[in-house]
């Protein structure tokens, strides 16, 4: 029974609906109804608290578990996608740690497979399209009156793949020694703000402050947004033709109260379940997962071929490296890179069956390690 119904707030005890039990804050059993009359005080209640989940790591704030005491801790699964992790959890001025949740949890059901939007945050630039109407209204991915979208225009757009995680998504890498432009000019003081954290982030940070993020996604089913929309959600599969949505939104923790109203107001035209953007975005998954099941679409593979064999590793421009398996589509605007990582490690998820199959990095450090070299 599910003993913790609320998504936000605070409590002393746990206490399950249906038959009474409670719970402390650390998953211990406290409270049994009829104790020493049902049970005649011979129930040990030390062996009945919550169970504790395998693994969890506090990641600048934010929390990550799993069930799997054998799966790698968390940073080693993340690799080097850490990197594009922490630009949405890290404040706008460069500052570690800075997010908050602005508002709470968004919760919906979409009816699709949790693959689609899984595929679409993976790094799907091909599909704007679908997002004319807002890009003319200037607030969707590509339109120019997007408040954000100058400053992009400057960058080098990048699809980035983790190839041994799965984890994959799109950057920009802003030009060297080239000072962004003003965003967010229709309200001063939003304006302001980022002009600062502009300064501060490229002043602690240095080069890697020309580091954007855009869409991603870390295997298998966590989106990032760190651009605005500043948005995490998850993608939880209901069966398979039902995908729940948890979306939370970001902001600075220390932004004035001006700049939140204004994000907030931003993020609900742009995102979640009432926005705008992501309205074209459900309409598309829900029409494409009905359409994949129908007996003549199954008959017949999809084309993942875009980009196919143009990927580089170590790739660098400007003199800032960028890791992973790295596609320029500045010009090209899109590939299908991502996609085929995803796909590609979901298969190796199905098919392995140990997370020895699976953890290849240990492998390659294995062979690197002295101790092999020599042999002893």
């Amino acid at each position: 029974m599910k003993v913790c119904r609320y998504d936000e707030g605070s409590t002393a005890v746990f206490t399950c609906p249906y038959h009474g039990w409670s719970y402390s804050t650390d998953g211990r059993l406290v409270g049994v109804p009829y104790f020493r009359e049902a049970y005649h005080s011979q129930l040990d209640r030390s062996q009945w608290g919550l169970v504790e989940v395998a693994q969890s790591c506090n990641h600048k704030g934010s929390v990550w578990a799993n069930w799997d005491a054998a799966a790698p801790p968390f940073h080693e699964y993340l690799g080097e996608f850490a990197t594009f992790l922490d630009l949405i959890l890290d404040g706008r001025d460069g500052r570690e740690g800075q997010a908050e949740v602005l508002g709470g949890v968004q919760k919906w059901l979409i009816p699709c497979n949790w693959k689609f939007p899984a595929e679409n945050f993976s790094g799907d630039s091909y599909h704007n399209i679908s997002h004319r109407s807002v890009d003319l209204a200037g607030i969707g991915p590509s339109g120019a009156g997007r408040r954000d979208m100058t400053e992009l225009l400057l960058g080098r757009k990048l699809h980035v793949a983790i190839p041994d995680r799965g984890h994959q998504t799109i950057v920009y890498v802003l030009p060297k020694d080239r000072p962004p432009p003003p965003t967010y000019q229709h309200s001063p003081v939003v304006s302001e703000y980022f002009r600062h954290c502009e300064e501060e982030r490229r002043r602690t940070r240095g080069e890697e402050a020309r580091l954007l993020g855009a869409p991603g996604e870390i295997f298998p089913n966590v989106a990032l947004l760190p651009r605005q929309p500043r948005t995490i959600a998850v993608w939880h599969p209901r069966g398979a033709h039902q995908t729940e949505v948890w979306r939370w939104f970001l902001v600075d923790r220390e932004a004035p109260q001006e700049v939140k109203d204004f994000l907030r107001d931003y993020y609900i035209r742009y995102s979640g379940p009432a926005g705008m953007t992501e309205q074209d975005d459900m309409e598309n998954w829900n029409y494409a997962h009905q359409a994949s099941r129908g007996t003549i679409a199954r008959r017949y593979p999809y084309s993942y071929e875009m980009g196919l064999g143009t990927a580089e590793e170590n790739f660098e421009w400007d003199g800032l490296r960028v890791p992973g398996r790295v596609i320029d589509i500045t010009k090209a605007q899109s590939s299908e890179e991502p996609m085929r990582n995803l796909y590609r490690r979901w298969a190796q998820f199905m098919e392995a069956d140990s997370w020895d199959e699976l953890a290849t990095w240990r492998h390659a450090q294995a062979e690197k390690s002295p101790l092999r070299r020599t042999g002893t």
